[in-house]
């Protein structure tokens, strides 16, 4: 099988002594809920990586959604070291190495960019910044992933933030673009409320714009961003699990990204939940593949 290529091509590392300003990688899987195939997810960092090979080679073009070159005319500053090493329901360890990856390019001096993945995965990442908080976390999701189990299991795709609210180098978090209906109950919405979570829906994005969220970073802070593809409308993100009407536009997201950019300072970014079986026309991916690039971009701008 031939292997996939890297994230537009950038090298696994850069020439000479020079360090990253960025590192991704990707993981397929975390803590998996049993007797549930989850194996699709982990086709999805590569198939970001494959619809990325469109703008392979354009780093120094202009980016008329970041209003300039993909490094805003500094050197590149992005490396891709590949996949780490998951393995369906091989839960603990899958979080064990997840967890590892981040911390170990976070003490180099790096951001981290996840590609993911199912939506366990952020669990583990998040965990990573133990040493690098405070944060605070602006996911982007149709769902607030607010469970405290399922099936037994505490670290699934319906508990990120549940988990994330328990780390004690998370600060807060604002919660953006959720709609329809998921696996949140009334006690879901209480404690994530009891926490004080920010929680923003998609159709107040729509009436407020995304100021609705922005005004909810403090100023200055370091933040994660957490982005679950199903956030987005499936007008443009078909390739997902759970189409649900009503998401974020891209231009909202990337403004989004834009605005916490120029107001707080992005310290990591995961993406996640994208279902290749469900992105027959390829559009989910090279618009997974086209957040990146965006997040890359402002994260340059900011460094």
């Amino acid at each position: 099988m031939t292997a996939a290529p890297t994230f537009l091509d950038f090298p696994a590392h850069l020439a000479g002594d020079r360090e990253p300003a960025m590192v991704i990688f990707g993981a397929g899987h975390g803590s998996t809920y049993p007797g549930k195939d989850s194996s699709p997810y982990a086709l999805a960092p590569d198939a970001i990586r494959v619809a990325s090979q469109e703008d392979a080679g354009l780093a120094e073009h202009w980016d008329f959604d970041l209003g300039g070159p993909l490094f805003a005319g500094k050197p590149a500053s992005c490396v891709d070291i590949g996949n780490i090493e998951t393995v369906m329901h091989d839960n603990a360890a899958n979080r064990g190495r997840i967890e590892a990856k981040t911390r170990a390019i976070l003490a180099a001096g790096a951001v981290p960019l996840l590609i993911g993945g199912d939506d366990s995965v952020p669990i583990p990442f998040l965990a990573g910044f133990a040493d690098h908080g405070p944060i605070w976390i602006l996911q982007i999701d149709a769902h607030i992933d607010w469970r405290d189990e399922v099936h037994g299991e505490r670290y699934g795709y319906s508990s990120p933030m549940r988990r994330a609210s328990e780390m004690a180098h998370v600060a807060g978090m604002v919660q953006v673009g959720m709609r329809g209906v998921g696996s949140a109950r009334l006690s879901e919405i209480e404690a994530a409320r009891a926490y004080a979570s920010r929680m923003v829906t998609a159709r107040e994005i729509h009436v407020r714009g995304i100021e609705a969220a922005l005004e909810l970073v403090p100023a200055g802070a370091k933040v994660v961003i957490s982005l679950d593809c199903d956030g987005l409308d499936p007008g443009l993100m078909p390739g997902v699990a759970a189409r649900t009407p009503g998401g974020l536009s891209y231009t909202q997201v990337i403004d989004l990204i834009a605005g916490l950019g120029q107001r707080a300072r992005i310290a990591g970014f995961d993406l996640v939940e994208l279902y290749p079986p469900a992105d027959g026309s390829g559009l989910s991916a090279l618009t997974a593949a086209r957040l990146l690039v965006n997040v890359i971009g402002t994260i340059a701008r900011q460094v």
